[in-house]
C-alpha cells in the first residue's frame, strides 16, 4: 500500500503543518518507505503468541490511604511571603 502525496496533504492539514511541493513528495516518499517495513511484520507467524501491552509484567503500586499527622501550619507558612488566615496568599489573577 503507497501512501500519495494527496494523504501527505490531508495529514498536514489536520496538523496545521504547511510544506512547500517538494517537502510533499518527499515525505511521501519516506512515509511510504517507513509503512513498508511495517507490513513486512505482516510476513512473521503470530498464530501463537498473546498479544501484550507491555514486554515485562508491571503492576500498579497503590498504598492503603491512612490519616497521618502532618507538618505544623506555622512551620510551613514560615517563609511564605504573603498569609492570611493561616493559608498562603497569591495574587489574584482573574477579573
Amino acid at each position: 500500500m503507497a501512501i500519495t502525496r494527496e494523504e501527505v496533504e490531508h495529514v498536514a492539514k489536520l496538523a496545521r503543518l504547511k510544506f512547500s511541493d517538494k517537502d510533499l513528495d518527499r515525505l511521501a516518499t519516506q512515509l511510504d518507505s517507513i509503512l513498508g517495513y511495517v507490513y513486512k511484520l505482516n510476513e512473521l507467524n503470530t498464530e501463537n503468541i498473546e498479544p501484550t501491552a507491555h514486554i515485562v509484567p508491571i503492576s500498579n503500586v497503590f498504598r492503603d490511604d491512612e490519616v497521618k499527622p502532618s507538618m505544623d501550619r506555622e512551620k510551613i507558612l514560615m517563609n511564605a511571603p504573603n498569609r492570611e488566615d493561616g493559608c498562603f496568599k497569591v495574587p489574584k489573577i482573574i477579573e
